[in-house]
């Protein structure tokens, strides 16, 4: 009888965790390796967000709390969804869990039996069909590719729903591809949702504060009202506080989904931490003036690394309009030789070449859906960036 479970066994190691690992490893052997592998602000956590959990364990604020977390956070939660996104919901119609990770799965294990279909627009974040497949169920992909710029146009959308879909996938800004939706593109996704109202939408707007060249942030419960009611909208403050290692996750949704969401996460890990959920009160309550600064930071950095890129032999990068990854194709690269005589066949040999042969760690397309492909994460120092670029071009140059 085999120990582990058929469950287990439909689930792969997450990539972009295993070509960090493997960074790692090269940096404590010595090797000199920029890692831009990871995906993590490179801000700190902000000082009024830091003395808020150390008040907190002052306190004593260290006890269980609500499974769906402490009504404060809540109260907060539903106040952010209220100021930045016009959606009218009480803290009874918020949740929180050790981050938006979390939510994702309490909310398609609560849902998804075995046969369920699940609708994830490529290129996708590596953990969305992982989950599904765990949960039994089958990621139906639907590809949005460079002609569409990385985004879901309602035909595709349209031909892959089926009898058996319950739920769209949507995350916008988009983790690889930096692509964030429009309000008129929702609106377009929006109105094929209203022909299938057996279809639920799951957004994960996690990248919501980090959209450049004065974009408006959209999302699909908001400008689609009528969709609420079928919408679980998820975010979080690990992108937009740089919290990543204080795992809260948020979201807002229909109470009988909630419901079933809470029961799982009692019998899981209960409530978040405590002194995390503070801190995020604190996050989510307090000045957001920060961001202003970050996203000058991060547009001028994204700009540098679409330019740099475009400059190297064979490469080719659109613009994202948020989030901080670039995209690019080195599809015109694969099937020669790099310069350390390594035979580039698929987008994996591209970036183990490259982190083997300059030390620049990335991740390859493909494990995000879309062969051909390579994600950066511009979230570094200029200094980082810049020896990155570099060192690409030259790597790119010396491909015989």
């Amino acid at each position: 009888m085999a120990f582990l479970s058929q469950a287990l066994g439909r689930v792969a190691p997450s990539a972009t965790v295993a070509i960090t690992q493997k960074a790692r490893e090269m940096a404590r052997a010595g090797k000199d390796v920029i890692a831009l592998s990871a995906g993590e602000p490179d801000f700190d956590t902000p000082q009024n967000v830091k003395d808020a959990a150390v008040r907190a364990i002052a306190e004593g604020k260290t006890k269980y709390t609500n499974v769906d977390g402490i009504p404060e956070l809540k109260a907060a939660v539903a106040e952010k969804f209220k100021r930045d996104n016009g959606l009218v919901v009480t803290a009874d119609e918020c949740f929180v869990a050790s981050g938006g990770k979390q939510i994702i799965f309490n909310a398609l294990m609560a849902t998804l039996d075995p046969g369920d279909e699940v609708v994830v627009p490529v290129p996708y974040w590596v953990s969305y069909p992982e989950i599904v497949r765990l949960c039994g169920a089958e990621p139906v992909y639907a590809v949005a590719d460079a002609s569409t710029g990385f985004k879901l146009d309602p035909e595709t959308l349209e031909q892959a729903i089926s009898p058996r879909t319950k739920w769209l996938i949507l995350n916008t800004p988009s983790n690889p591809s930096g692509a964030a939706y429009g309000r008129e593109e929702l609106l377009g996704l929006a109105e094929v949702l209203r022909r299938h109202e057996h279809v639920h939408v799951l957004t994960d707007d996690i990248y919501e504060p980090l959209t450049y060249d004065g974009r408006r942030f959209s999302t699909i419960a908001e400008v689609a009202p009528d969709l609420m009611a079928r919408t679980l909208t998820m975010n979080g403050v690990s992108k937009s506080h740089a919290m990543t290692g204080w795992r809260i996750g948020y979201c807002t949704g229909p109470r009988m989904l909630l419901g079933a969401m809470t029961k799982l996460q009692s019998q899981s890990t209960t409530n978040a931490c405590s002194i995390a959920q503070w801190a995020a009160v604190e996050a989510l309550n307090g000045p957001q003036d920060f961001l202003k600064d970050w996203r000058q930071v991060f547009e001028a950095r994204r700009n540098k690394v679409v330019a740099g890129l475009n400059g190297a032999t064979g490469l080719s990068c659109l613009t994202p309009e948020g989030a901080f990854y670039v995209f690019p194709s080195c599809a015109e690269v694969l099937g020669r030789k790099s310069g350390g005589g390594r035979l580039l066949e698929t987008d994996a040999d591209f970036v183990m070449a490259l982190l083997e042969e300059t030390g620049v760690a990335l991740v390859q397309g493909s494990a995000f859906g879309l062969a051909g492909h390579f994600r950066l994460s511009y979230a570094a120092s200029d200094r980082e960036l810049d020896a990155a670029l570099s060192r690409i071009g030259e790597f790119c140059a010396a491909i015989r």
